[in-house]
């Protein structure tokens, strides 16, 4: 999923038009909807379409998938021209960016009649800004443990982890049973898995930032945070995992990895089973998941909340058609329509339809301590450009630095990249 991947900075827009409750254009009867390529099953939205053009007459959608790839920049042009779309997907740490800069309609006073009372609470908060809502979450994502049954029966482990004590265990157990196959890896695990590293750090108490509005700086210089370091230190040397210490899980794609039948376990979002199905289609069912095991007993450790929201621009000519429409999604309707597709819908409490499938369950149980990173402009940078969470990561796997000196050093990078610009 790429929806959470922030990009490069946005130009800006003035505060005026932003504040125009209708638009700054003349309604032409068009409604243009602009969502990303893979976000919602093109027969939700087609429903959904002719739903809203029955009640709407006369008015028609002109919908358009937007591919991820530069899409930050096709966004700041459409922001800011005299025509741009009625209705945008924004990735959650993209939000920020925009609703910093004038660029999209306050949608404070309508929250209620999209479903605010049932929105996931991370996404909600991803698309605040300075105490007023910009985004609408649409959908979110988060990353489980994928195990391939099969291995683990093999091993003689008949009941899943639910503590941190527990996954180290299940891989020793792993390890005595298949290591001497040289292709045998308990746990895939990149050295760069930053989301993966944020479950053990927000776990144990850290944080990778704190702050207040738009002032934040780097919490990595903490113990709680170190000690979440520590243990992915502890199951990358545990698992003995073969994939590199300076990559994340893209490079190579672990979904291929996985595979192969040779990998017990990796810390996955749940459509890379899919991906890996495409090469080996038995893969499906030899796959289960469970929650990213908490230290504490009968928690499940937080997980990194990826997902999109959705906004109006402030120069929409049909502002108020475009609100129709996104109560329309937020209704109880699509948005369980959206659990059906195998996504945590954004403005339900709802997970239900997730149950069906025990890699979307497990991600639905461990939704509900979803977080996100700090919700300020200067984020999209820090995410998208050299992240000092990867460097400190590669550092510490390798024996570069210790874990105090490289969180140290990504604290103070960290620090000064959310004070630029402020």
């Amino acid at each position: 999923m790429k929806t959470w991947k922030a990009l490069a900075a946005a130009a800006a827009l003035s505060l005026t038009l932003a504040g125009c409750g209708g638009g700054a254009g003349a309604s032409d009867n068009k409604l243009t909807v602009w969502l990303m390529d893979g976000s919602a099953p093109d027969v939700l939205i087609e429903e959904l379409n002719k739903e809203f053009e029955q009640s709407h007459p006369g008015m028609k959608v002109d919908y358009q998938i937007q591919q991820w790839n530069g899409i930050q920049d096709r966004l700041t042009t459409a922001l800011t021209s005299n025509d741009p779309p009625d209705v945008i997907e924004l990735g959650n740490s993209q939000t920020a960016q925009f609703s910093s800069e004038g660029t999209l309609l306050d949608l404070t006073a309508d929250a209620g009649g999209m479903g605010k009372s049932q929105w996931v609470p991370a996404l909600a908060e991803s698309g605040a800004w300075e105490g007023k809502q910009y985004g609408v979450p649409f959908y979110a994502a988060n990353r489980v443990v994928v195990y391939n049954k099969e291995l683990f029966q093999q091993a003689g482990i008949t009941q899943l982890p639910t503590n941190r004590e527990e996954l180290l265990a299940a891989i020793t157990k792993l390890e005595q049973t298949h290591g001497a196959d040289p292709d045998f890896q308990s746990l895939y695990l990149p050295g760069q898995s930053w989301y993966a590293l944020l479950s053990f750090i927000w776990d144990s108490g850290g944080d990778i930032a704190t702050g207040q509005g738009a002032e934040y700086k780097g919490a990595l210089d903490t113990p709680q945070t170190r000690e979440g370091v520590e243990y992915y230190q502890q199951l990358f040397k545990t698992s003995a995992t073969s994939a590199p210490a300076d990559t994340d899980e893209a490079e190579p794609q672990q979904a291929e990895v996985y595979a192969k039948g040779k990998v017990a376990m990796m810390i996955a979002l749940p459509w890379e089973v899919q991906t890996a199905a495409k090469t080996n289609p038995k893969i499906t069912e030899l796959s289960g998941a469970f929650p990213i095991p908490s230290k504490f007993p009968g928690k499940t450790a937080p997980v990194f909340l990826g997902g999109s929201n959705l906004a109006i621009p402030g120069g929409s000519a049909d502002a108020n058609a475009a609100k129709d429409w996104l109560k329309l999604l937020t209704s109880q309707k699509y948005q369980t329509k959206l659990a059906d597709s195998g996504v945590v819908p954004g403005a339900s409490q709802d997970t239900s339809a997730l149950a069906k499938n025990p890699v979307s369950a497990a991600m639905a149980i461990a939704s509900k301590d979803g977080k996100v990173p700090p919700p300020v402009p200067q984020w999209a940078a820090i995410e998208s450009g050299q992240n000092p969470l990867k460097d400190m990561m590669t550092a510490v796997l390798t024996g570069q630095k210790t874990v105090v000196d490289a969180t140290l050093e990504a604290n103070d990078k960290i620090t000064r990249l959310l004070a630029a610009n402020n």
